[in-house]
């Protein structure tokens, strides 16, 4: 299951909306097959592991156990059903780690293998199968996309300075690693005030990989028509208090600034789908999301050789547990989890 796991992992940032998953074929402890969800719209982990068994041993794909990191589907989606393949090759026993929460499987699919008779083990490393899924798991529970928050800040906890000069506080590699971040997502998301006074472009140009959704909150739609933000290179969502729109693969969309702006957004975001976000400013929206106490994530980049006299505060987080701590040179990297929120 170990293996079905690290095979999963190829496909992040490829295979959203749909899950990670790997699947590894056994023949009296011998690995024949392995394979795993490479690209959205394209074939399943347990298609490519079938596929990938040599001609000298296809004949023993019928006596041998399949493993997989999450329950096979039991419908025909954008491409045919993994329960029904694993049928008409005779697997007799198939180890599943955990169920798939989306509606259309649930449960569906373990009981179509049982019906055939395949012998099912079930919940084996079900704790780190649904980590592995955390934004499908929490997109499907919960109806919304997974949020990442994701700021930097000095060693005494600014994150811009008084002036109007961009103030620079993580190192190379960290802003390596923040656009492998981006890759990993389905969206990024700014405010108006950072829009503004950064012009940024929110790709990932110093990593590999798809760029993702840009979202920008614009209320008065004050951002320039010829920033970065509002050239059509990038699908890129405009949430604004005026107009309802699309151009190319800009798009802007109207909301209520009268009620409950990020309760609105994560409902767009759940129906086009966007399974992730990751939140990259300004303070007000990142904080807006910790005291709403909708998020899941948060990323803190600290630069702990730099401290500015004054400046704009780095947001506060509540209810959170320290997940995990790692340095990349003068830059400390926090990772936090909400202690609310369970998959």
């Amino acid at each position: 299951m170990q293996r079905c796991f690290e095979l999963a992992l190829e496909g992040a940032g490829s295979v959203a909306p749909n899950p990670m998953v790997g699947a590894v074929l056994v023949y009296n402890n011998r690995i024949i097959g392995e394979g795993y969800h490479e690209k959205y719209r394209e074939a399943h982990a347990e298609v490519n592991c079938i596929k990938s068994v040599s001609e000298a041993d296809r004949h023993l794909i019928q006596e041998s156990t399949l493993y997989v990191s999450l329950e096979p589907c039991a419908h025909f989606g954008k491409t045919p059903p993994c329960s029904q393949l694993i049928i008409d090759h005779h697997i007799p026993k198939v180890v599943i780690a955990c169920s798939d929460p989306f509606i259309a499987v649930n449960g569906k699919g373990i009981e179509k293998l049982k019906e055939a008779g395949i012998e099912i083990v079930f919940g084996i490393l079900e704790e780190e199968a649904k980590e592995l899924n955390k934004r499908f798991f929490v997109f499907h529970q919960f109806k919304r996309p997974y949020i990442i928050l994701k700021w930097a800040e000095t060693a005494n906890h600014f994150i811009a300075s008084d002036t109007k000069e961009r103030l620079l506080i993580s190192n190379e590699l960290s802003n390596r690693l923040v656009h492998r971040w981006r890759s990993e997502e389905t969206a990024i998301m700014v405010g108006t005030n950072t829009a503004l006074k950064d012009n940024p472009t929110l790709t990932n140009r110093l990593w590999s990989g798809k760029n993702p959704i840009r979202i920008v909150i614009d209320q008065h739609l004050n951002v320039p028509t010829d920033y970065h933000l509002l050239q059509k290179e990038v699908i890129t969502i405009v949430f604004n208090d005026l107009k309802n729109e699309t151009d190319e693969q800009l798009i802007y969309v109207r909301l209520d600034f009268c009620k409950n702006i990020i309760e609105q957004i994560l409902r767009y975001c759940y129906a086009y789908p966007i399974q992730s976000i990751i939140v990259e400013g300004g303070a007000k929206l990142l904080q807006s999301f910790i005291d709403s106490g909708i998020w899941d994530e948060a990323r803190i980049i600290q630069n702990e050789s730099l401290n500015i006299e004054t400046g704009l505060a780095a947001p506060i987080l509540k209810a959170h547990i320290l997940e995990d701590r790692f340095q990349l040179s003068k830059d400390t990297i926090f990772v936090y989890r909400n202690e609310l929120k369970k998959i």
